[in-house]
C-alpha cells in the first residue's frame, strides 16, 4: 500500500485527490497549512522523516495573480521556497515528488498550444514565483513530476464560482474576452495523477482539459449549462496580469500513451451536473 502525502488538501486538486484516492488502496497522509507549512522546512523535514511517504504530492501555493504582485515575497515563499523545501526533503527517503505548477509560465505571444519542449518564460510574479519553484524540484529531486495546468476549477473559490456568484446577485461581472487557455477539471486532473502515482514516471507534463476558450466564452458556457443568465461585460484584459493566450498541449501525455482529460465542455458539464450548478 503506497503512502501519499497530499501537502494543501484544502484546494480544488488536493479535495479532488481525496475524493478520487480515498477508497482505493492507498495510505494517505493529508494536509493543510495548520498542519505543515511548507514555507518551514524544520515542520516539513519533521513530517516527511515520521510518516516517510512514497509519494508527496504539492498543492499547496498562492495561486490568484493579483495577490503575488502585491505580496512578490510571499508568492516566492510558498511557490519557490515550499517546493524546495519538499523536494530537499523528499529527496533523503526516497519520495516522488509531484509538484503543481502553471500555464502562466509561457508568456511568449504565441498563437499555437504550448509543449512541454518549449522554453517557459514568465511575465507576472505568479509565472515567475512558479517557475523558481519548478527550478527548485528540478535542481534537488530525482524522482519527480511537474504537472503543469490551466484554469483548474473545483468546489470551492474559482472562475466558475465567481460567474455564479454574478448569475445569483445580478452584480456585473467584467470579463476578458482576449485570455485564451484550456478551461480544466480538478476531478480530471485528479485522475491524470494517479497515473502518475501508479507509474515510474517523472518529468515535466502538461495536463488540461482539451479544446480551449476565451474567459468570456469560458463564462457563457457555465451561464448555458446552468440556465442562469449574468449581466457579463467582455472586456480587454491588462496584458501583463495573466498570458493573453497560454494554451498548452499534452504532447508529453500523448507520447507516452497516458490517458488524457476530456473535453473541457465535457468536463464542466460532469461538474455542474455534479455540483448542482451551487459551485
Amino acid at each position: 500500500m503506497k503512502k501519499i502525502w497530499i501537502v494543501g488538501v484544502k484546494g480544488h486538486v488536493g479535495s479532488a485527490l481525496m475524493e478520487l484516492l480515498n477508497l482505493q488502496s492507498y495510505e494517505l497522509f493529508p494536509t493543510d497549512k495548520d498542519e505543515v507549512d511548507v514555507t518551514d522546512r524544520d515542520e516539513v523535514r519533521m513530517y516527511m522523516q515520521r510518516n516517510r511517504p512514497d509519494v508527496v504530492i504539492n498543492c499547496a501555493g498562492i495561486t490568484d495573480p493579483q495577490q503575488c504582485e502585491d505580496n512578490p515575497d510571499e508568492a516566492y515563499r510558498v511557490n519557490a521556497l515550499g517546493a524546495r523545501n519538499i523536494a530537499a526533503e523528499a529527496e533523503p527517503v526516497n519520495c516522488k515528488v509531484i509538484q503543481f505548477s502553471t500555464d502562466d509560465v509561457f508568456d511568449l505571444n504565441k498563437s499555437f498550444p504550448y509543449t512541454e519542449f518549449d522554453v517557459a518564460m514568465p511575465n507576472n510574479v505568479y509565472g515567475k514565483s512558479k517557475y523558481a519553484g519548478e527550478r527548485m524540484i528540478v535542481s534537488l529531486s530525482t524522482r519527480y513530476v511537474i504537472v503543469r495546468s490551466s484554469w483548474v476549477y473545483g468546489i470551492g473559490k474559482d472562475f466558475v464560482n465567481t460567474v455564479l456568484e454574478a448569475a445569483d446577485s445580478g452584480a456585473e461581472l467584467r470579463v476578458p474576452i482576449n485570455q485564451i487557455a484550456c478551461p480544466t477539471s480538478a476531478a480530471e486532473l485528479a485522475k491524470v495523477i494517479k497515473q502518475f502515482i501508479d507509474q515510474d514516471i517523472y518529468g515535466i507534463y502538461h495536463a488540461v482539459c482539451k479544446g480551449s476558450c476565451s474567459r468570456y466564452e469560458f463564462a457563457q458556457e457555465v451561464l448555458r449549462l446552468t440556465g442562469k443568465t449574468a449581466n457579463l461585460v467582455p472586456v480587454d484584459s491588462d496584458h501583463g496580469m495573466r498570458p493573453k493566450y497560454s494554451v498548452l498541449d499534452n504532447m508529453m501525455l500523448r507520447l507516452e500513451g497516458l490517458e488524457e482529460p476530456k473535453d473541457w465542455k465535457t468536463a464542466l458539464a460532469d461538474y455542474i451536473k455534479a455540483t448542482g450548478g451551487k459551485g
